[in-house]
């Protein structure tokens, strides 16, 4: 038993005469009437005391407790928020953060000095470990490096971005037991595949890609396009002069200046005053080669152009080469070259017309002292078989400036081959079209133009596929190649440049693809085409 402290001796027991504890820890004197008085420092401001005869001039010092005062903290009631706040509202980390709906695992990918994309997906959404998708991402990259070697120097991320698509299609048609296999199949496929040389060659893409363009390709090819399908999409003669058609002979001499050689004119490309010289004596041109464009940057609108990127409000340009000149009027057309109506169906009996239901048509242009001329012709049939492709010689006393390679695929090792002048060209045109031909291309009138030919039955690519601020706007051809059918023209850099085979093509596929689709869905032709006469 502990001895007693007696800190509980001048405290009178509560039970007083009653208690009965043989050792009370309280006092039994009748005295005993005092209670505890404890001394807890409490932070109380004092009074600072008034200069006296005992105190110093500068006042009494206060007094140091000798612990730091304790705050009391009020008592937190469930659900309260820890910085203090009294809300009902459940803690942040408690609090439900959606809809309730879980997100879809969609991969991205981060560039990396590799070139190897890095699978950025949700791993809670993923069905497949990352560091797998991740791994088999890496496989695929680099079998398509290996099937793209020839055309990975002009698209570097080309490979990246097909193994990143490629990894999607066959995460989403797989499992997680089926995953590993069906990417070691996607594999096996790649390394069947031959080597593309360009970037529109049929190798190019995932498999869903191909598939894709494969379908569509052989839908196109099961339909030949007869007058039948096309005669409601011909223009009117209307929609022909609106779209810049030239639909009748222009008044004058046709042909009596086929060149400007030494005389001033305006170039089409930095827009001084020049004289017109032949390509080896022509005054060099600082120039943009590509076009205007808008874009944000920093919150501001700006015109840059798509050759080198540069605001249009600096000056100078990007590229060197001769002065030319372009024409547009119909008589100074005329001057150049005469232009002629394409020749009527043969009639009478016994005669036979060599004459072409439909063809597809397309031209590729230099410059010339005679402004821009034509220096290819291709045409394609209703099948989408070539049936002509011919260089054109310049006639007598035009010289060439600038053979544009960069657009017209003309080099001038190719030009020199040139046999037959315009003049024979379109003699060459008459044994397969007619007045009552149906000719397509895309924006045909220049075409027509540079062929110094008027014909009236014209389905246009540019009208039947119209740019959302209409016309005169119009969409390139080979961003509506890319959208509707699914592949890549007009790929060959400066020093190919385009194909009036490949183009002419290109614009019979997109009228095929607009019968079967455009003139199903909408259960009619274009409202604004009809059929004209001639």
């Amino acid at each position: 038993m502990f001895s007693l402290l007696g800190l509980f001796q001048k405290l009178p027991c509560p039970d007083r005469n009653n208690c009965k504890r043989p050792r009370c820890l309280f006092s039994h004197r009748p005295d005993a009437s005092e209670t505890l008085s404890l001394n807890i420092p409490v932070d109380e401001p004092k009074p600072t005391p008034q200069p006296g005869p005992s105190t110093p001039a500068g006042g009494a010092k206060p007094t140091v407790p000798a612990k730091r005062p304790t705050v009391s903290e009020p008592v937190r009631r469930p659900g309260a928020i820890s910085n203090g706040s009294t809300s009902s509202e459940p803690p942040r980390k408690l609090q439900k953060t959606g809809a309730g709906s879980r997100p879809v695992a969609v991969p991205t990918a981060s560039a990396t000095s590799t070139g190897v994309p890095i699978l950025r997906v949700n791993a809670a959404q993923s069905h497949v470990a990352i560091p797998v998708r991740q791994a088999m991402v890496k496989t695929l990259y680099d079998h398509y490096v290996v099937l793209y070697q020839n055309i990975l120097p002009s698209n570097p991320i080309l490979a990246s971005e097909h193994a990143l698509r490629q990894e999607e299609e066959v995460y989403k048609k797989s499992t997680k037991l089926t995953y590993r296999n069906a990417v070691i199949s996607s594999v096996a496929a790649l390394k069947r595949r031959p080597i593309p040389d360009s970037i529109s060659h049929p190798s190019v893409g995932t498999e869903q890609d191909i598939a894709t363009r494969e379908e569509q390709r052989k839908s196109l090819e099961s339909l030949r396009l007869t007058r039948e399908h096309l005669e409601p999409l011909v223009l009117s003669m209307d929609d022909m002069k609106k779209w810049g058609y030239i639909v009748e002979i222009p008044e004058g001499v046709g042909g009596d200046r086929p060149s400007e050689e030494g005389q001033p004119a305006k170039c089409e490309r930095c827009g001084q005053q020049f004289l017109v010289k032949r390509k080896e004596l022509a005054d060099e041109c600082t120039y943009h080669w590509g076009r205007q464009y808008t874009k944000q940057v920093n919150g501001e609108r700006m015109r840059l152009y798509t050759c080198c990127g540069k605001p249009t409000s600096e000056s100078g340009g990007c590229h060197k080469g001769p002065h030319v000149f372009y024409e547009t009027k119909p008589e100074d057309l005329h001057a150049r070259h005469p232009f002629s109506y394409s020749r009527p169906a043969t009639s009478g009996e016994g005669a036979k017309d060599t004459a072409l239901d439909v063809v597809a048509l397309d031209c590729e242009m230099i410059y010339t002292t005679g402004g821009m001329r034509v220096a290819r012709v291709s045409v394609v049939d209703g099948t989408g078989t070539e049936v002509f492709d011919k260089l054109v010689r310049m006639d007598d006393g035009v010289y060439v400036i600038d053979y544009n390679t960069r657009f017209s695929g003309i080099t001038p090792e190719e030009h020199a081959k040139a046999v037959l002048p315009l003049a024979s060209i379109r003699k060459s045109l008459d044994a397969f079209i007619n007045s009552e031909t149906i000719m397509v291309g895309h924006a045909l009138e220049n075409d027509l133009k540079t062929l110094r030919m008027i014909h009236h039955r014209c389905v246009d690519t540019a009208v039947l596929f119209p740019h959302r601020a209409g016309a005169p706007y119009r969409r390139a051809l080979r961003e509506l190649v890319k959208e509707h059918l699914g592949q890549i023209i007009q790929a060959g850099g400066a020093t190919v440049g385009h194909s009036s085979v490949e183009d002419s093509i290109a614009t019979l596929d997109l009228v095929r693809w607009y019968v079967l689709n455009k003139n199903k869905s909408n259960g009619k032709a274009n409202p604004s085409a009809s059929k004209t006469s001639s």
